[in-house]
């Protein structure tokens, strides 16, 4: 099969105006403002679109990016849409193809689903499941809404989970190596050691996962780092920090070394690459609305390699770490408080829908607490080898953590107003690590910040809250692992469902406009 590839309308490069490839639009309606002369199309399948009322249910629901794609892909097997993707895979088989969408997000609408559907290996369109149509009203969780005439393979199960991999995945890594850091502190060895286990697995885990995709998927995978939430990508490199900065006290010194250095690697050309991303890509509308909780991640990455760098300048030789430590302290304060201030801006400004209030803000007070954990590290320092004076690093730890404590009644207050009084349902997603890594890492600054300063009602606090740290991993754990069963019952059931956040029909030529994204 030929390459397939997804663009707005549009957009054309000199070598598309030769028409080397077919350029097929897929949206239900002729985008507005476009004229069929200068469209450059050789056909219109308005057919193979969502249906009107997928795109309806879509416009009520706009951040069920998995239970969207699911519905689409059983939409793709019935009678209303097997001719029209019959005859789209017809053209790849001799020609590349572009796939055209008004939609501004091209990596995450329709058309990406439905790229991803033609170039996936399995049954041909005649042997693909017959399905009702979804029924707008209904979340669609249950197991038994769509049928399928025969399970997905596991190859092709794992091919799937691996090609719509989160870019945040790897926060899974950062809450549960934080969670064990804050027992670790506390004196609780056990536990803290089967979390560390935990997290080791699970980056050993997601990190060739990430590769695998960049490699297979490379077209969705650049979409996503150049996105809204391409800060999430960070996650990569401060889970590799979290866990040098927890392996130091074990003495595991070169393998703290070793992810110290693929932290800051990574800190390196994602702390760039991604605000470059973002500012030189064309493909996105100028707007605050894209703005999210993750950018702080931004900050979170320059602390992480401060926070790792100080712990293990503490058992080693040289100045290349305090001052790697100080360095990115610094940078991290200041791109804390450009965030921030971008942030609020968002919040105060435009208008918050509940659907779209995610639990990455939370990270506005996890940024403030490492921010903290990174000046306790700098303090237990040798004097003079971190160029700042003690009491400068001490007044600005204690600012910060009184800032990050403020912010909790805040964060909590948005949660209730969300699941509460607006009645957005309460389920697990990848976000709740998100929130488990602030609450985590508030723990682990209450408790360091008192016994650098010899506050005992400090480390007295801290030890509470590593300890509800630790129940709260325990419960967001038991979701997800309650969440992964689901979807395996309902392929038992013959469902035909997707796994991953891959689609977003934000079209404005096929579907009305969602209520816009929120932290």
């Amino acid at each position: 099969m030929a390459e397939i590839t997804c663009r707005r309308i549009g957009e054309q490069t000199p070598a598309e105006a030769r028409r080397v490839d077919k350029r097929v639009l897929v949206d239900r309606i002729w985008p507005d403002g476009m004229r069929r002369q200068g469209a450059a199309l050789d056909e219109w399948l308005r057919e193979v679109a969502p249906s009107a009322e997928l795109q309806r249910w879509y416009g009520r629901n706009p951040l069920q990016f998995d239970e969207f794609r699911r519905r689409y892909l059983t939409e793709l097997g019935d009678q209303r849409h097997r001719h029209a993707a019959a005859r789209l895979r017809s053209l790849a088989e001799h020609r590349s193809l572009t796939l055209l969408t008004a939609t501004q997000d091209t990596g995450h609408s329709h058309a990406a689903v439905l790229a991803e559907w033609l170039t996936e290996p399995g049954p041909r369109d005649e042997q693909r499941p017959v399905a009702v149509p979804p029924e707008p009203g209904h979340s669609g969780s249950g197991p038994a809404e769509h049928r399928s005439s025969r399970p997905p393979g596991q190859r092709a199960a794992v091919s799937a989970a691996v090609t719509d991999l989160n870019a945040g995945a790897l926060a899974f890594v950062m809450g549960t190596g934080i969670v064990s850091t804050a027992l670790y502190v506390i004196g609780a060895g056990t536990a803290s050691a089967v979390l560390l286990w935990v997290a080791l697995v699970g980056f050993a885990l997601l990190v060739p996962a990430y590769g695998w995709r960049l490699l297979r998927r490379r077209e969705r995978f650049v979409a996503d780092l150049v996105g809204p939430r391409g800060f999430a990508f960070l996650t990569l490199a401060i889970s590799a920090n979290v866990l040098a900065a927890r392996l130091v006290p074990d003495g595991h010194t070169a393998v703290a070394g070793a992810f110290l250095a693929f932290g800051t690697l990574g800190w390196l050309l994602l702390d760039y690459g991604v605000p470059l991303a973002l500012i030189t890509t064309l493909k996105r509308g100028p707007s605050l609305d894209q703005v999210n909780g993750t950018w702080f991640l931004w900050a979170v990455g320059s602390e992480s390699v401060a926070v790792a760098a100080a712990s293990l300048a503490r058992v080693t030789q040289g100045h290349l770490l305090p001052v790697l430590a100080v360095v990115c302290w610094g940078v991290g304060l200041m791109q804390y408080l450009l965030v921030a201030a971008i942030v609020l801006t968002r919040l105060l400004a435009r208008p918050v829908q509940p659907e779209g209030l995610m639990t990455s803000v939370w990270i506005f007070m996890g940024a403030a607490a490492i921010a903290v954990l990174a000046g306790v590290r700098l303090i237990a320092l040798p004097p003079g080898s971190t160029m700042l004076s003690r009491p400068l690093v001490v007044g600005s730890s204690v600012v910060l953590w009184s800032f990050s404590s403020w912010l909790i009644p805040l964060l909590l207050a948005l949660g209730v107003w969300r699941h509460a009084l607006r009645r957005i349902p309460l389920r697990y997603e990848l976000g709740w690590w998100n929130l488990v890594f602030p609450v985590g890492m508030y723990a682990v600054t209450t408790h360091e910040l008192g016994r650098a300063t010899g506050t005992s009602w400090l480390t007295d606090a801290g030890r509470w809250e590593a300890w509800v740290a630790a129940a709260f991993w325990a419960v967001v754990f038991a979701a997800m692992v309650a969440a992964r069963l689901r979807p395996r019952r309902s392929t038992a059931h013959g469902s035909a469902a997707g796994t991953g956040p891959a689609a977003r029909p934000r079209s404005a030529a096929s579907a009305p406009p969602p209520p816009p994204p929120s932290p």
